[in-house]
């Protein structure tokens, strides 16, 4: 409950010019007309003021805060994020609405849905394959030495010049064929077949381990998917809108950030593989996701980065003062308690 205060009398013109950025479910448009969870609290505001409202949809959210900078506008009612930088810079209303971040995937899960070249591209050139593969490779290279340097000199060995160029060539590809498969030639000299032996009952454990390593991640993939929640998003390409909380909290965090001016332009980012995630306030996706989105996209890991957000004015505003008295009496009449419950369900 709000800090109650008494209404004063209003003394800004009658009719307010209030910019808005479409937001679903905060601000929506539906056969012409604006709703929204914000629309709707502003209505019930503005009602209490006694004032009439002039909408200006801004294109996105930096355009947004620049009206409210050149007070072009009065202020912005889709509720943003406090944050210590914004808060030097304009003033806010008693918090609106809290809530915090999440990380929204493309859902691939879909039964039918096939792509046998593009899961194998993906495997061959995933972070275990080249792992086990450095690994490999440098685990060739000390048999490949000891085998070349015994059989260098024998007339019927498998290496047949005493020279290390391009006699270590032969060395490696007999211990690349020993490890993956079977060696083509055994070494003649006894220390060499010691050497062979030893190697190829490494091969059978390299490629072992190998095979559990890569079924499991493979089985973890299938059943989780590369991005399950925020703890994996360094490194990854992700998505978010411009001049925002996400957009701060992506790049503080090491994400590929790719940053979009619109919601709609992220989700068709998401859909179009341009991105691996999106990252944006929590209710927005949920409600994308649950509504158009349902099928397509889902979301993975829990919220994050959970803060208050309100309604946003130009510094030293002396509308603020009377909102917050309109808000005090919403929040006792039970009208805020009901639109609240409306749009998200019960608090």
């Amino acid at each position: 409950m709000l800090p109650g205060l008494s209404l004063p009398a209003f003394s800004q013109p009658p009719t307010l010019r209030v910019e808005l950025f479409k937001v679903p479910p905060f601000v929506m448009e539906r056969d012409g007309e604006l709703t929204g969870f914000s629309v709707e609290l502003w209505r019930q505001i503005a009602e209490r003021l006694k004032v009439t409202t002039d909408y200006h949809i801004a294109s996105d959210v930096t355009a947004a805060l620049n009206a409210l900078r050149a007070r072009t506008a009065d202020l912005l009612i889709p509720g943003i994020y406090i944050t210590v930088e914004r808060d030097r810079e304009f003033d806010f209303s008693y918090m609106i609405w809290e809530g915090g971040q999440q990380v929204m995937v493309q859902d691939t899960r879909k039964a039918g849905v096939a792509r046998p070249l593009e899961d194998f591209v993906d495997l061959l050139f995933s972070r275990t394959s080249l792992a086990w593969l450095g690994i490999a490779l440098a685990f060739m290279l000390i048999p490949a030495h000891l085998v070349w340097f015994i059989e260098r000199r024998h007339k019927e060995g498998i290496i047949q010049t005493e020279r290390y160029w391009p006699g270590i060539f032969h060395a490696i590809h007999w211990s690349a064929t020993t490890l993956l498969t079977q060696a083509e030639q055994a070494p003649r000299r006894p220390l060499a077949r010691v050497v062979s032996f030893l190697w190829m009952f490494t091969g059978i454990v390299f490629v072992a381990l190998y095979t559990a390593q890569l079924t499991a991640d493979i089985t973890v993939g299938q059943i989780q998917g590369a991005i399950n929640g925020p703890q994996d998003l360094p490194g990854k390409r992700v998505g978010t809108i411009k001049d925002t909380v996400s957009a701060d909290y992506l790049r503080a965090h090491n994400a590929a950030l790719q940053e979009y001016t619109r919601p709609d332009e992220l989700i068709a980012a998401l859909l179009n593989k341009q991105v691996d995630a999106i990252v944006f306030s929590a209710a927005p996706l949920i409600y994308y996701a649950t509504h158009e989105g349902k099928g397509l996209v889902r979301l993975v890991g829990p919220e994050f980065d959970k803060r208050e957000a309100a309604i946003a004015f130009p510094s030293d505003s002396p509308l603020r003062r009377q909102v917050n008295s309109a808000l005090v009496a919403l929040q006792e009449d039970g009208t805020y308690g009901r639109l609240y419950s409306k749009w998200f369900g019960s608090p």
